[in-house]
């Protein structure tokens, strides 16, 4: 198999993992946004990729946009995950 083949095959089956153990959205209420930071405080429930229970942490966000339409007392759902050795907001969108 010539080798870029093996490569795109190993990407694939690397996304395939993945994919499949993707974080379920936890739901939370926004205690604090701090945009200079790129920090979110959360009071959420468990979070189940992380192995997590109910509590209120501070998050660094992947993307500083996701904090520009929260505000304190908001419930909103979230995944997150470990990136880099800090607990991270991977989305974030208002609770329905």
């Amino acid at each position: 198999m010539p080798k870029y083949r093996q490569l795109l095959l190993t990407a694939l089956l690397c996304g395939i993992g993945l994919t499949a153990t993707a974080a379920e959205p936890t739901e939370a209420e926004v205690r604090k946004v701090d945009l200079s930071a790129r920090k979110i405080t959360l009071k959420h429930g468990e979070i189940k990729n992380l192995e997590m229970p109910p509590m209120t942490i501070v998050f660094q966000v992947s993307n500083p946009a996701l904090l520009g339409g929260v505000k304190t007392g908001d419930k909103v759902r979230f995944t997150a995950d470990k990136v880099n050795g800090a607990y991270t907001v991977l989305t974030l969108e208002p609770a329905k």
